[in-house]
């Protein structure tokens, strides 16, 4: 199983001057990366209280292509000043089947970390099965 949640806040660059024009011009390219991906899943880009804003969401068998980790980290490069988490959980990813792992997007740098409130995933988030 692969188990996504994230949102990400869009920002041209940390300071937080006023580059609208720009800002726009970058939304319209993730908006078009987006419309590409055509997941089945939550992944939406809208304006909100006049900044913009990516949540994604979702749950599959498994890991597929395109991978939404790519574009929280394609995100990270066209718009380095934005900001976000994307919670994790995949059963078949070596050495973190049960983990729920955290990718934190911050000043254009991707980075990896344990969810330690809900990891181990078992007994924290589901029981273990009988055996």
């Amino acid at each position: 199983m692969f188990e996504y949640h994230g949102w990400i806040t869009v920002r041209e660059a940390a300071a937080d001057d006023d580059a609208e024009p720009r800002l726009r011009q970058i939304v319209d390219e993730l908006r078009l990366r987006i419309a590409e991906i055509d997941s089945p899943y939550l992944l939406d880009l809208r304006w909100m209280n006049g900044e913009p804003f990516i949540h994604l969401g979702g749950s599959s068998n498994h890991r597929s292509s395109p991978d939404i980790v790519e574009l929280f980290e394609h995100v990270a490069v066209a718009a380095p000043g934005s900001y976000g988490l994307l919670h994790l959980h995949d059963d078949e990813e070596s050495g973190h089947q049960n983990e729920v792992r955290v990718l934190r997007l911050v000043r254009g740098m991707v980075t990896q970390h344990t969810e330690a409130l809900l990891s181990p995933y078992i007994p924290t988030v589901e029981d273990a099965i009988a055996g």
